[in-house]
């Protein structure tokens, strides 16, 4: 994403997004990101919008209006970049999610009515239930699902004896149908997953990358970084991704060696526009763009909470990493998020604990982040958060 607004890109985005407001009945109280001039660039747009058009936003007016935050993509570089492990999230990441269709048509021996399938919460149940869950979680529900579909399979040889007999088979014929695509699908698609996993040595990759999003030891992440980068399975975006994260934690480290790892990078023959990314995902994110501070605590209670978090350990260490979206929704329900990085657009300001808050991320947002937001919404009673943005990223978007 380019750091200034092209002016047909900034009415579609205006639109996009007073329309999410309309769906939602909303006429919100808006804040930005001060350190982004997009992010106020597009409040004032919206702001003018519902100006403008006040008959169509005059709904019925609540205690407590909802909240618009606006945020910049720049601002957290890091959560695009990281491999994932809950189901959703996964599947975007190494499969690419493209209006709820998964493309399979590349999975080694697949079958034809398989190369495309649809993976949606309002209609798949086990998606639904299972879409947030992390992956080995998935492994076992899959098999308990395989499970019930064999108890549930019509015997092959079934006796159809009387009218009764096969008016039964039919009636439980299509239940039995939409259940045996559900198992294949989601077999299928969990398969390719491992297959993938395996392939990729992505078990070790996510471990050094979430040593990267998380620790500050330089030294080590160095070392791991060098390691894996000699390592044959690593891929070509793999490798680049190491180094990219590597980059914006490191880039003002006093013993930075970016020049050798991109040299490390040449000599394995990974390819120029990849080696370009690694300046190019610094000028987008790094420490001169950011509004926020990615990597040190600010707070002594967050420092303590980190120094713990690594004596201790933690219960998984390739999910350590949690967005910066979950710190600022955090200050934000309660109250406590800087008028003077996040101010809001005119004079009025929200007194009371919001209840309705609308995220929109310019430049795109994450499974990962729609992850949080659910989280948040279940461990806060009375507040729903709605999260959208540009598009929804993997490393390769």
């Amino acid at each position: 994403q380019g750091r200034s607004w092209d002016p047909a890109q900034l009415s579609r985005t205006t639109q996009g997004l007073t329309a999410l407001l309309l769906s939602l009945k909303k006429c919100p109280m808006i804040r930005y990101q001060l350190s982004s001039e997009l992010a106020k660039r597009l409040a004032e747009c919206v702001k003018q919008v519902i100006t403008k058009e006040y008959e169509l936003f005059d709904f019925r007016r609540t205690e407590v209006p909802p909240l618009l935050l606006i945020l910049d993509r720049s601002d957290d570089a890091i959560t695009p970049l990281l491999n994932q492990w809950t189901y959703q999230a996964m599947v975007h990441e190494l499969l690419g999610i493209n209006n709820n269709r998964i493309d399979l048509s590349r999975v080694p021996g697949i079958s034809k009515d398989l190369r495309e399938v649809v993976l949606s919460a309002e209609n798949d149940e086990f998606y639904a239930n299972n879409m947030y869950l992390n992956f080995a979680e998935i492994g076992s529900n899959i098999k308990n699902l395989m499970e019930d579909f064999q108890r549930r399979k019509p015997k092959e040889q079934q006796k159809l004896e009387s009218i009764a007999d096969m008016k039964a088979f039919v009636e439980n014929y299509p239940q039995f149908k939409k259940m045996s695509g559900t198992v294949s699908k989601h077999v299928t698609v969990v398969g390719e997953l491992s297959r993938l996993v395996a392939e990729r040595n992505l078990l070790e990759v996510s471990e050094v990358e979430q040593e990267l999003a998380c620790q500050n030891d330089h030294s080590s992440a160095l070392q791991n970084v060098r390691r894996l980068l000699q390592h044959p399975r690593l891929t070509e975006l793999d490798a680049a991704r190491l180094v990219m994260l590597y980059a914006l934690h490191y880039e003002r480290h006093s013993s930075n060696s970016l020049p050798g790892l991109l040299g490390e990078l040449r000599n394995r023959g990974v390819p120029d526009r990849y080696r370009k990314l690694v300046a190019a995902v610094v000028e987008y994110g790094g420490k001169r763009v950011r509004g926020s501070d990615l990597f040190s605590p600010k707070d002594a209670v967050a420092i303590t909470k980190q120094f713990l978090k690594g004596l201790k350990g933690v219960e998984n260490v390739y999910t350590q990493h949690q967005p910066l979206l979950h710190e600022t929704l955090d200050q934000l329900i309660k109250g406590k998020l800087k008028d003077s990085q996040y101010p809001y657009l005119g004079p009025n300001t929200l007194r009371d604990r919001p209840q309705d808050i609308i995220v929109f991320i310019i430049g795109g947002t994450t499974y990962e982040e729609a992850l949080t937001v659910y989280n948040l919404n279940r461990s806060n009673p009375g507040v729903r958060v709605v999260l959208g943005g540009t598009t929804i990223h993997n490393t390769r978007r």
